[in-house]
Formats: C-alpha cells, sequence, structure tokens
C-alpha cells in the first residue's frame, strides 16, 4: 500500500470510526486472557503404524492362510477415459506440500471424511512427484508422502468409499498428483 495523506472524506469517516469505538473494560480483558489455548498436536516421528496412532498391532497371517482379496476396479470405461483426457473438473483440491508424513496423514483423512460427507465424487491429491532411493537420499527424504499415499488409501478408514486412484492429467499436475473417485451414496 502506498503511503499517501488521507483525504478530508476519508479524515472525517475515520474520525466517526473512533468516536463509535468503546476501550475494553479491565474484567472482559481477564476474562479472555483466562480461556484455555488449544495444545498443538504431537508431531509423530517415524512410520506411521497402528501403535503411533493408540492402536493394537495386527498379527500376522500366515501366509498358507491368506486368502486372495478380489479386485475391483469401480469404475467403468468412460469414467477412465475422461480421466485421461483431463475432462474431470475435481470438486476439492487437496495440497500435501510442506507437511510432514503425520500432518499429512492426518490432512488427507480429514479431507476424505469431510468429502464423503459432503457427497463430493472425485478429489484431486497434490502430492508431489515421486523421487527414486537415489534421489531422496541426496534431497534429504523428499517424496516421502507420495510414496506413502497408496498404502495410506488403502488402510484409511474411508478405503470402502474410494471406487478408484488414478494418476492426475497434466493439467491437474500429472505425476505430481492423483485422482481419489469416491463411490457414489446410494
Amino acid at each position: 500500500m502506498a503511503d499517501r495523506p488521507l483525504t478530508a472524506g476519508e479524515k472525517a469517516l475515520w474520525q466517526k470510526v473512533i468516536e463509535t469505538v468503546e476501550p475494553l473494560d479491565k474484567a472482559s480483558v481477564k476474562r479472555i486472557e483466562r480461556l484455555p489455548v488449544a495444545r498443538r498436536p504431537q508431531e509423530l516421528q517415524g512410520p506411521i503404524t497402528a501403535e503411533s496412532f493408540g492402536g493394537k498391532p495386527g498379527t500376522a497371517v500366515p501366509l498358507r492362510e491368506q486368502k486372495p482379496v478380489p479386485t475391483r476396479h469401480g469404475l467403468d470405461g468412460g469414467w477412465d477415459r475422461r480421466l485421461a483426457k483431463g475432462m474431470v473438473q475435481p470438486d476439492v483440491t487437496v495440497d500435501l506440500h510442506g507437511y510432514t508424513l503425520s500432518s499429512a496423514h492426518g490432512r488427507l483423512d480429514g479431507a476424505l471424511q469431510l468429502s464423503i460427507a459432503a457427497g463430493h465424487r472425485a478429489i484431486l491429491l497434490i502430492t508431489g512427484k515421486a523421487r527414486n532411493d537415489d534421489e531422496r537420499r541426496r534431497e534429504g527424504g523428499r517424496g516421502a508422502i507420495r510414496a506413502a499415499i497408496t498404502d495410506w488409501l488403502a488402510a484409511s478408514r474411508h478405503a470402502s468409499d474410494i471406487a478408484a486412484v488414478r494418476r492426475a492429467h497434466p493439467r491437474h499436475g500429472g505425476a505430481g498428483a492423483l485422482y481419489i473417485i469416491l463411490r457414489r451414496r446410494r
């Protein structure tokens, strides 16, 4: 903003505003100072596991007893064609740049919860491009969120509401973003 002198009209208007302001009384200021301040949530260090969120670890099922899970893609050919051509306009965009692993996981979970409640169908999730192991070591772990996204979505409490996850069209971020398509509520 440029430093310019106020016009006569602006000065008169400002004087009227000043005359209407009442100073706070000391009692209300003390009540406000006594209000509790919300604490910042604890940042989790290390890998995100069931224990880090206060849950119990799952027991490993022996390989002989494991049953294959049928894969359902959840989308018809029309959706895939529209996604490939960049014709789908996302209802919500979630950008995870600048987040730590634990805060990005929380942000993603919250965004999924709100989007499902709002009845959205398409979410654009911006993660940044995945890096290979050599680049990740050189650049201080960059690309860790992108590497963890598929595991987070598969283990999410909202996994049953996710119809598909697809790579974004270049106009929406390409390799640095994903489309999350949510199931339609019936």
